[in-house]
């Protein structure tokens, strides 16, 4: 809206202030808040702590029983191949789907999980989100942000709904198992940024996978953030080579582009930058 004059730069710099309103990451469901959702669903991180916006007390209060547990850790000679296995390496792709994660979610549990030896199936991940229905109403799949997430529970509620689709039995790092954890979760409360299961923002998980000549690895699309329209699409490839030959090119007038065609950006991954840069949204020309 900014690009095409809808929004002046007053304007602008006011709505990029609500993404990024203090301390810690970005308020919507970016890479940094989807990894602490699947972290804690991994059971690499306490019970409730993924949500908690950097300011609050409940953060400094979750670090304290985090150093407390490390030290009875240390004891118990708890370490991470006990906790970090194919079936709760499944719970967290699975919450990935619920979440409306980012793609880098999957891109980065991939190393994790090869790092132990556990393959993550593309293939399998499609499957796994058919029957994943999207619970989180949180930008950019839906309305909310973060804060709010936190407010409606944190990652519990979504745990619960999801319970007949989880392994229960995986543990956790907290001595207890995932099904223990949830057992243990408050009550429900009335809220409308995680829906219940049988009332989903989607029906199907928030990533789906593409295969064809562009990509014949296979490629990753968000699905629950597209506009439906797009789903089914035919057009003509705009290619930009690099970073570099999208930022001297998008808004040339020598550029021949329409609102059908289709942006391709080349040389931006881990291979080509190097690096994996996050080059995020190709700006509207």
């Amino acid at each position: 809206m900014h690009r095409t004059g809808e929004l002046n730069e007053i304007e602008i710099e006011e709505v990029s202030s609500k993404l990024v309103s203090s301390a810690g990451s970005c308020g919507a469901m970016e890479t940094a808040s989807t990894m602490a959702l699947m972290t804690e669903t991994l059971g690499m991180m306490l019970p409730g702590g993924a949500a908690i916006p950097a300011v609050l007390g409940d953060r400094y209060c979750h670090a304290e029983l985090t150093g407390a547990r490390a030290v009875e850790i240390a004891e118990e000679n708890l370490i991470p191949d006990k906790i970090m296995t194919a079936q709760s390496i499944a719970n967290s792709l699975r919450i990935l789907h619920a979440i409306g994660g980012a793609t880098n979610g999957l891109i980065h549990m991939t190393p994790i999980a090869g790092r132990l030896g556990i393959k993550v199936d593309l293939q399998a991940f499609d499957k796994l989100g058919a029957d994943t229905p999207v619970l989180v109403n949180l930008k950019p799949s839906g309305e909310y942000y973060m804060e709010d997430l936190h407010k409606a529970g944190g990652l519990g509620p979504s745990l619960r709904e999801l319970r007949p689709l989880l392994h229960l039995d995986v543990p956790t790092i907290s001595g207890r198992t995932l099904g223990e954890e949830i057992d243990a979760l408050p009550a429900p409360w009335n809220q409308d940024v995680i829906t219940l299961i049988d009332k989903p923002l989607y029906s199907e998980g928030d990533m789906a996978l593409l295969q064809g000549n562009l990509a014949p690895g296979g490629a990753i699309i968000k699905q629950s953030a597209a506009s439906p329209e797009l789903m089914p699409h035919t057009g003509r490839a705009v290619v930009f080579d690099s970073l570099e030959d999208m930022t001297q090119r998008i808004d040339s007038e020598d550029l021949e582009v329409s609102a059908d065609d289709v942006l391709v950006l080349r040389n931006a991954g881990p291979e080509g930058a190097p690096g994996m840069p996050e080059a995020r949204y190709i700006p509207i020309p």
